[in-house]
């Protein structure tokens, strides 16, 4: 008998944007939206689409693009949001429109100003609106873990009249335990009344480190939809990840009898992209996708999964896409190859121009680096994120001195808007002088509230892939470099943070 499916809607390009420096620009969010689709994820929920002309660009042209995922679009329930929601996915093969508002009290009467009438009208007049647009509409209650069970009801058994087909419960602040929320999803599904019309869904904040064994409960106690994240990216303590959502249906299957649609090969490759692209790293104890997940450091372990693997391991490496590092390209590549392989990686090369660019600098890389990798190729084009419009600073060139017993120190020439600047510094490393020679020129007196360094490979020759966080008048940005140089590496993604925060887009985060 075949299994029942179990849907996954992925949220990375929405709720895993709005952590900290997390968001990405088109390109980078087109990028993510063909690897989802590659996976073959269900449902992409591609940004919210009122918040900026940006966000509404990017969710229309991954509308455009994608055509084997449904592409969704967020919105509050108001007609503003609703209908930009609409034009933004108007082009998808198939569209829908995600709206929400809250439904707590301390929600409604604190944030919203509104009386629980007032919120179950609201919330009725979009479902309406949304159908304008599209038959696919949810509706989310916002902050559903400390909402009225009574008044939950209410408002489920109103926009199911409506004509919502998804009905979402989120543990918006991340309060629940595992228990608790399988039986609110449980007696939600029992008590409204046309509850076998719609899809069961349910959206869960990590915030005491449950959202996954929370998102599980619910699938047990009836949901049939798991809204997840890449790696559990998301503000605060971050989402619910979609690889271990995934990986324990399909592992756990005597328990929940479901199956979903998704290409596990392509997890590993999907944490990466994002990772490089966020900024965000992997710590290497991270179930699935961690650089540790699937090593064995015990003498004892190591025996046994030599003799037999199910010992200790319980999936296989190869299943969630640890096979896909393969060596790939080298210095004697030709040009059709290399745009080939990014072609395959999902990675848009707009023009000839920009080609030709990019395989300039991936010659550049082959001279300094004898192998080169998937990953190597992911951080190339990472590294050159923006627009050439928009790179108000750019590295032109650069020397830095560094000797026992003697200051480092740093030279460096900058494109601002255009102009070559030359600048040099001191500092208690070569890095620090590097950065501190920028800011001699560029005065931005933002924070720096994060510098970390990942190799993108194994080796001595790899690649170093340099983080940085800076926080500038309320904003927060990150920035990223990649160079076989560290310095160097640094001196790019502290740039290229400057350039996000001279951009200096806005966006509204509406939570769930």
């Amino acid at each position: 008998m075949a299994k029942e499916k179990l849907i996954i809607f992925d949220t990375t390009l929405r709720d895993g944007e709005q952590s900290p420096g997390a968001s990405m620009t088109q390109e980078e969010k087109l990028r993510v939206a063909r690897q989802l689709e590659r996976m073959r994820v269900d449902v992409i929920e591609a940004g919210f689409a009122a918040a900026s002309p940006g966000d509404f660009n990017a969710i229309k042209t991954i509308a455009e693009t994608v055509r084997d995922s449904t592409v969704c679009s967020l919105a509050r329930a108001n007609e503003n949001d609703i209908r930009r929601a609409g034009e933004a996915i108007r082009p998808a093969r198939s569209g829908r429109i995600h709206t929400f508002i809250a439904t707590s009290p301390i929600h409604m009467e604190k944030k919203l100003r509104m009386t629980p009438d007032e919120v179950l009208e609201a919330a009725v007049k979009a479902i309406g609106i949304a159908r304008e647009y599209t038959d696919d509409v949810e509706f989310s209650a916002e902050d559903a873990v400390r909402s009225d069970i009574d008044f939950l009801c209410r408002i489920f058994d109103a926009v199911i009249a409506a004509g919502a087909r998804t009905i979402n419960v989120p543990d918006t602040v991340g309060y629940s335990v595992p228990s608790i929320w399988g039986e609110r999803m449980r007696t939600l599904i029992g008590r409204v009344k046309d509850a076998d019309r719609v899809v069961w869904s349910t959206h869960c904040h990590n915030d005491l480190g449950m959202a996954v064994a929370n998102s599980l409960a619910a699938v047990q106690a009836g949901a049939r939809q798991v809204e997840c994240t890449i790696n559990g990216l998301g503000e605060r303590a971050g989402n619910a990840s979609l690889e271990e959502i995934v990986m324990a249906v399909k592992t756990r299957t005597d328990i929940f009898h479901l199956e979903t649609g998704i290409d596990a090969t392509q997890i590993v490759p999907a944490s990466r992209l994002v990772a490089q692209i966020t900024g965000y790293p992997v710590q290497p104890n991270k179930a699935i996708v961690g650089a540790n997940a699937f090593a064995h450091e015990s003498g004892i372990h190591q025996d046994g999964v030599l003799k037999h693997r199910e010992t200790y391991e319980i999936m296989r490496a190869e299943d969630v896409g640890w096979t896909q590092n393969k060596l790939v390209l080298g210095k004697h590549s030709g040009r059709n190859a290399f745009k080939n392989r990014l072609q395959e990686l999902g990675i848009p090369v707009n023009s000839e121009e920009a080609i030709n660019a990019a395989f300039a600098r991936f010659k550049e890389l082959a001279d300094k680096k004898h192998d080169i990798f998937d990953e190597d190729l992911q951080a190339l084009m990472s590294d050159e994120s923006l627009p050439p419009a928009h790179e108000h600073y750019k590295l032109v060139s650069f020397k830095f001195h560094s000797e026992t017993g003697e200051i480092p120190h740093a030279e460096l020439t900058l494109s601002v808007g255009g102009v070559e600047r030359h600048a040099e510094a001191d500092g208690g490393g070569p890095v620090d002088a590097a950065l501190k020679a920028i800011e001699s020129v560029v005065g931005s007196g933002s924070e720096l509230l994060l510098y970390s360094v990942n190799a993108i490979t194994t080796g001595t020759d790899a690649q170093g892939e340099v983080t940085v966080r800076l926080a500038s008048g309320g904003r927060i940005v990150n920035g990223q470099g990649a160079d076989t140089d560290i310095v160097v590496a640094s001196a790019k993604a502290y740039l290229n943070a400057l350039n996000r925060l001279y951009q200096g887009n806005e966006r509204l985060n509406p939570q769930l």
